[in-house]
């Protein structure tokens, strides 16, 4: 039986990982059949310490750690699947290895084709 398009959910997956893990993360993601995605560098803090340093004899602080955030809409992979790959890719065993939320999307339009709902992803 042929599986209604509409009776499919779609998922935002949004992660917040290292970026030294994106190559690992982009892998994980198209060997569990969710290769688009989009990628953006952020800054934020979490569990991780704040780091002292000098530079030029000047104390500073960095609360703030860079981390890239990786959305992936999906239809067709339950979301709970990317997430999970996300995380054994991501993993360093390491505070700041990041989170993973994963979000119900009520409708979805594909600009071009005019598609809507699991089609438009």
């Amino acid at each position: 039986m042929s599986e209604d398009s509409s009776d499919r959910d779609i998922e935002m997956v949004v992660a917040y990982v290292r970026s030294k893990r994106l190559d690992d993360v982009k892998q994980a993601l198209a060997e569990v059949g969710a290769p688009s995605l989009t990628v953006s560098n952020v800054r934020g803090r979490g569990s991780q310490p704040t780091k002292t340093g000098q530079w030029r004899g000047e104390e500073y602080t960095v609360d703030l750690h860079e981390k890239v955030k990786i959305e992936c809409v999906v239809a067709d992979v339950p979301g709970s699947a990317v997430a999970e790959a996300i995380c054994d890719a991501a993993y360093t065993g390491d505070a700041g290895d990041g989170k993973v939320f994963v979000l119900d999307v009520a409708e979805a339009y594909q600009v071009r084709t005019g598609k809507r709902g699991p089609d438009a992803v």
